[in-house]
């Protein structure tokens, strides 16, 4: 059980590395700077960043070891989330994508919020 578990594990990250790497092109295509490396041939991990605009970042780390989602505004870590959270905030993230001219809400912070809109 243990091994198929593993193994799904890994299927998991090969799709996220994959979804990463055509998000990057999509955004970079629609104007935004972006980054996404990769360790090797195997598609085991990955590196995603993207500026969403002044000082505000967000990176994303998936890999063996876990699946991290990170927001950095004025080069101070905001949120942290890892697993299945990180996973949403990426799908939100992927709504820039799927709805361009719409106000799409990325950080959810207690002080203020920011609209993205293209």
């Amino acid at each position: 059980m243990f091994l198929r578990l593993a193994q799904q594990y890994q299927e998991v990250v090969q799709d996220l590395v994959i979804s990463l790497q055509a998000l990057s092109t999509v955004l970079e295509q629609r104007g935004y700077l972006t980054s996404c490396y990769t360790c090797g041939d195997q598609i085991k991990s990955a590196s995603f960043m993207v500026s969403l605009g002044e000082k505000h970042l967000i990176r994303f780390l998936v890999s063996d070891y876990g699946i991290t989602w990170m927001e950095i505004w004025d080069d101070r870590e905001l949120m942290k989330l890892e697993g299945a959270e990180a996973i949403n905030q990426l799908h939100e993230l992927s709504d820039i994508v799927k709805y361009p001219e719409q106000k799409i809400e990325i950080l959810k912070h207690p002080l203020q919020k920011i609209y993205l809109v293209k």
